[in-house]
């Protein structure tokens, strides 16, 4: 039976769509860039900002640290408050909470904002760590996140641990560390994302989540 759940955050725990790619399009416009669609922002959701800068729009490091500033300037005061608890999930956290499992939240995203986030929630009280990144760039790569949590909880036998989330740099974390992984449909990533990079269950909803979690 597993005994530390570990969750992302963006696209698990909640639905940031509006706040990250709000976020997004105000740091693309500090570079003359204009994007009216926001759901072509989505992409943004998941990975860590700098690499999707780099990739999805040719930004030098240089650039994609100032996009990165950017973002976090709309992020701090607003976008941070633009997102949604996906439904049923508290659920979740209550049944685990009730059959004493561990929680720990591992995000690529500043800890400070998650921490944030969860308290606008009410959720932190589910929650023995929140590990997610530094303001200066370190610990973002979601293995190095996952790592520092099982390192501050002295979490030894990593057969007891399951990390959740939607995207692949979830999956592919989880795998570089050496634990289980599940893939949740209801976020950002697609079947084959979450396929093709390992993951061990995929889910369709959080009611699938809630079931699986007390199976295994």
């Amino acid at each position: 039976m597993k005994k530390y759940i570990l969750f992302d955050l963006d696209g698990t725990i909640i639905d940031p769509k509006e706040g990250i790619t709000k976020s997004v399009a105000y740091a693309l416009n500090k570079f003359e860039i204009k994007v009216d669609n926001l759901n072509e922002l989505c992409k943004f959701i998941g990975p860590p900002l700098k690499d999707s800068f780099i990739e999805y729009y040719n930004f030098s490091e240089d650039e994609a640290e100032k996009a990165i500033k950017y973002y976090r300037e709309y992020f701090a005061d607003r976008g941070i408050y633009e997102n949604k608890l996906y439904k049923g999930f508290e659920d979740i956290l209550i049944s685990l909470k009730e059959n004493n499992k561990v929680l720990i939240v591992a995000t690529s995203k500043p800890t400070i904002f998650a921490t944030k986030i969860l308290e606008n929630f009410n959720l932190s009280k589910y929650f023995t760590f929140v590990s997610g990144s530094n303001f200066d760039g370190s610990r973002v790569r979601k293995s190095e996140v996952i790592q520092y949590a099982l390192e501050i909880n002295n979490i030894k036998d990593l057969s007891e641990v399951v990390m959740i989330g939607d995207r692949k740099h979830d999956i592919y974390g989880a795998k570089e560390v050496g634990l289980d992984s599940i893939g949740v449909l209801y976020g950002y990533g697609d079947y084959e994302e979450l396929y093709n990079s390992g993951a061990n269950y995929i889910v369709n909803s959080v009611e699938e989540l809630r079931a699986l979690i007390m199976d295994i």
